[in-house]
């Protein structure tokens, strides 16, 4: 008796593993393709008093209503970097401390806030880049002033929901176009 239990046993075994059923394979790791522009730089000068070496796939658009605000589009990577052009009618630091407010708002989703200062003496232009790692609305956010007449903002976003690990590749490409902005930009 116990021998056709076995049997039957060792007969239901095999019909089961014998079935139609598909088996599942784990599949491999993927990258995204990135569709990175060529980098080539020209440079630049706007009507509003300053001049850099900007990247070629910069396309520059004037904002309705302001002579010296610019929304740059950054072609295939999806983004825009909004330029406001400032003459100071106040203090240096309520405009610093402006810029560092809008950075501060960004707290709650960054997982770090990293700073770099530009001083160019000789050419009189100061400031600093912020950059926000995480989920944030806007990863760079930057500021260039000669200290005494005019200031500079910028502020990138892309046209997509934040997730920073999906467009880490796109930010260090960008990064170095910012700071090839920063380091070359020159007030007339």
């Amino acid at each position: 008796m116990l021998k056709g239990i076995g049997f039957v046993l060792l007969g239901l075994t095999l019909f089961a593993a014998c079935n139609d059923q598909e088996t599942f394979v784990p599949k491999p790791s993927t990258f995204l393709e990135l569709n990175l522009p060529e980098r080539s730089y020209e440079n630049y000068t706007d009507r509003c008093g300053y001049s850099f070496n900007k990247p070629s796939y910069f396309k520059f658009n004037d904002v309705a209503g302001s002579e010296c605000n610019r929304d740059i589009e950054l072609s295939t990577l999806n983004g825009v970097l909004h330029l406001s052009r400032m003459d100071m009618d106040t203090t240096l630091d309520a405009y610093v401390n402006y810029s560092i407010d809008k950075v501060g708002e960004h707290k709650v989703m960054a997982t770090a806030i990293y700073d770099t200062s530009f001083v160019r003496s000789d050419a009189k232009v100061f400031g600093t880049l912020f950059e926000l790692q995480g989920n944030v609305a806007s990863p760079f956010q930057f500021y260039l002033t000669d200290s005494t007449t005019r200031f500079l903002s910028g502020v990138l976003y892309f046209n997509s929901r934040p997730n920073y690990d999906s467009i880490l590749p796109t930010l260090e490409f960008v990064k170095q176009d910012l700071y090839e902005f920063m380091k070359t930009l020159e007030w007339d």
